[in-house]
C-alpha cells in the first residue's frame, strides 16, 4: 500500500482579508503589499508544487475528499456556532473569533478541510493506504468547539477523530502535534476523554500565550491524558529529537493506540515569521521516521498527518517533501539549500545542556 496524499485546490482559495500580519490594519498598522493574514495559500500550494516537480507525487496516490458533513461538524461544535459561521459565510464572510477572518463560502471550504482529514483517517483505519498526509487549509487545531482561533475555523483533526470513533473505525485514538503553537483546541476538546491521547510540542507562550503548560495534564476520565512540551526559544534540531524519543515515544507505550495522527506544522523551521524554534527539514523528516516507528509497534503503521501552520512560503514546501520522503519510502528528494547555514545556527553545547536539563525535568513530571 503507497500513501495517500489528500488535497483539493478550493481550499487554496480560502481568503482572509483586512489584516497585516496578525494584527487588522488600521492606524498605524500599515496594510502589507501582498495583503491578509501570513496563513496564505502560497505555503500549501508550493508544498504541492515542489512535489510535482520532484516528481515525488507519482509515489503517492493522490486523492480528494468529500466535505466533512454538518453531522460531522456538529460532534464537535455547538449548532449554534455552525449556524452562525454558515450564516455569515453565506452574506460575504467575516470573522467570528481571533484572527480568523474568512470570505464569501469560507464555511464551505472549512468543512472541504476537515473532510480532508476524515479522508486521510479513513483511509488507513480502512486498510486503503498504509499512512496518508491531509493537505488541510484552513487549519484547525486551535479552534475550540465555539471560538475559532488562530487562524483555525473548524477543528479538522477532532472532527475526523470523532467520525471515525462514531463510526466504530477506531477506539484508541493519540494525537502528536509538532507545529510551534500549542494545540489549544483539541486540547480542549479531548481534555476529559481517555479515548483520546493529545500530545503538543509548542514554544513556550507563543500562541495562545497563556495555555500550554506542563501542568495540564487532562481532568476526569482524561487525566494524562495529555501532555504539554514547552520548549524554549531556540531549541533547535537536536532538541526536538532528544523531546520525542525521551518523552512522547513512552506516552505512546503507554496509550497503545489503535492510530496514531500528526498535526503537522512546519513553523517550528529556522526561518519562520512566527516561530523561532530552528528547526530543519532534516527535523521534520527525522521525527517523522520516529512517529512511523511508534506506530508500527503500537498500531500497524496506521499513520496520518493533518498539516497545520508553516508561513515560509520559501521553506514549508522542503520541509513537507521531506515528510513526505519519508512517509512514503520514496528515493526521490528535494535537498534543502538551507541545510548547510541552517547546521551552522543550531544551539551551542552549553544551551544544548540547558535544553536537555529542561525535558530532564519535563521526563520527571510526566514519569515519576
Amino acid at each position: 500500500m503507497k500513501t495517500a496524499f489528500y488535497w483539493d485546490e478550493r481550499c487554496f482559495w480560502h481568503a482572509g482579508g483586512n489584516y497585516a500580519f496578525t494584527l487588522p490594519i488600521g492606524g498605524l498598522v500599515q496594510p502589507l503589499a501582498a495583503g491578509g493574514l501570513p496563513e496564505s495559500p502560497e505555503t500549501k500550494r508550493r508544498l504541492k508544487n515542489l512535489i510535482d516537480v520532484t516528481g515525488l507525487s507519482g509515489d503517492l496516490v493522490l486523492r480528494h475528499a468529500d466535505a466533512a458533513t454538518w453531522d460531522d461538524l456538529a460532534r464537535v461544535h455547538p449548532q449554534g456556532f455552525l449556524q452562525r459561521f454558515k450564516d455569515m459565510s453565506d452574506e460575504g464572510g467575516g470573522e467570528l473569533g481571533l484572527r480568523t477572518p474568512f470570505a464569501r463560502g469560507g464555511f464551505e471550504l472549512a468543512a472541504l478541510s476537515a473532510g480532508l482529514a476524515k479522508g486521510a483517517l479513513y483511509a488507513v483505519l480502512k486498510g486503503e493506504a498504509q499512512n496518508a498526509y491531509a493537505l488541510s487549509r484552513p487549519p484547525g487545531h486551535h479552534c475550540l468547539p465555539d471560538f475559532p482561533n488562530g487562524f483555525c475555523l473548524l477543528a479538522n483533526i477532532a472532527i475526523a477523530v470523532e467520525a471515525a470513533l462514531a463510526d466504530r473505525l477506531t477506539e484508541r485514538v493519540a494525537v502528536i502535534d509538532w507545529d510551534v503553537h500549542h494545540g489549544n483546541g483539541t486540547e480542549a476538546i479531548f481534555y476529559d476523554r481517555a479515548d483520546v491521547l493529545t500530545i503538543s510540542l509548542h514554544q513556550v507562550h507563543n500562541h495562545p500565550i497563556d495555555t500550554g503548560d506542563a501542568e495540564d495534564r487532562g481532568e476526569g476520565a482524561g487525566k494524562g491524558c495529555n501532555m504539554n512540551i514547552p520548549l524554549p526559544p531556540g531549541a533547535g534540531h537536536a532538541t526536538y529529537v532528544e523531546a520525542m524519543e525521551r518523552l512522547v515515544l513512552p506516552a505512546l507505550a503507554g496509550f497503545r493506540p489503535d492510530a496514531i495522527v500528526v498535526a503537522c506544522g512546519y513553523d517550528a523551521a529556522a526561518i519562520d515569521p512566527l516561530g523561532r524554534m530552528l528547526a530543519t527539514a532534516e527535523t521534520f523528516r527525522a521525527l517523522t521516521e520516529l512517529a512511523m516507528d511508534a506506530a508500527d509497534e503500537h498500531c500497524d503503521g496506521r499513520l496520518i498527518f493533518v498539516h497545520e501552520g508553516g508561513y515560509s512560503e520559501v521553506y514549508v514546501p522542503f520541509c513537507g517533501h521531506a515528510v513526505l520522503q519519508q512517509l512514503s519510502g520514496s528515493t526521490i528528494s528535494a535537498p534543502d539549500p538551507f541545510a548547510e547555514i541552517f547546521a551552522a545556527r543550531q544551539p551551542p553545547p552549553s544551551f544544548l545542556r540547558y535544553l536537555s536539563s529542561v525535558i530532564d525535568e519535563l521526563e520527571s513530571h510526566f514519569f515519576p
